[in-house]
């Protein structure tokens, strides 16, 4: 999902940087485009900011899913 929000926000980047030139760096259509890139960069940190941290064995287990201590028995 960050990938897909990066790309998004590159492309508001590339957008901005041309309103910016077209209208001039002062005027209200190049502010409105920065903070369509400032609105995605602040989601983006969220994002980042609330996905569970994994504890120890689920590190473990992501880099070693053969290992003992990662079997999955079905009940």
């Amino acid at each position: 999902m960050s990938n897909n929000i990066d790309t998004k926000i590159e492309q508001e980047r590339e957008n901005a940087r041309n309103v910016c030139s077209t209208e001039g760096s002062t005027s209200a259509e190049c502010a409105v485009a920065w903070d369509s890139v400032e609105e995605l960069q602040a989601e983006a940190a969220h994002q980042r900011s609330t996905k569970p941290k994994k504890n120890s064995l689920e590190q473990y287990c992501d880099d070693n899913p053969d290992a003992a201590e990662c079997r999955i028995y079905d009940d």
